[in-house]
C-alpha cells in the first residue's frame, strides 16, 4: 500500500481496475492490522458491481474514520471514495 506522500496529490482519475486494486490493498492492510471486520467488507471485491463497491467503501470509511491509528487505511479508502464516480 502506498503510504508515502501520495496524499499531497491524490489521483482523481482511477479507473475500475485501479479502484479494485486499491481495495485489495486495503483488504490486505486490514487483515495485517487485525481488522477482520474491515477486511471482510472487501472479501470478493473483485466481483462486486459498482453499487456494491460504493456502498462498501462508504460504510468502511464511516466505520474506520474514528480510528486515527489506522490513518493509512483511511486515506486509501478516502482516495477510492473520491474516485467512485469513475466506476463503470
Amino acid at each position: 500500500m502506498n503510504t508515502g506522500y501520495e496524499t499531497l496529490r491524490w489521483p482523481t482519475n482511477l479507473d475500475r481496475a485501479a479502484i479494485i486494486e486499491r481495495l485489495v490493498q486495503v483488504r490486505a492492510a486490514a487483515e495485517a492490522a487485525g481488522l477482520a471486520e474491515l477486511a471482510a467488507r472487501f472479501a470478493g471485491v473483485e466481483t462486486f458491481n459498482s453499487h456494491e463497491i460504493g456502498t462498501h467503501v462508504i460504510d468502511a470509511l464511516t466505520w474506520i474514520q474514528e480510528k486515527p491509528e489506522y490513518a493509512a487505511i483511511t486515506a486509501q479508502l478516502a482516495m477510492v471514495a473520491m474516485n467512485l464516480k469513475n466506476l463503470k
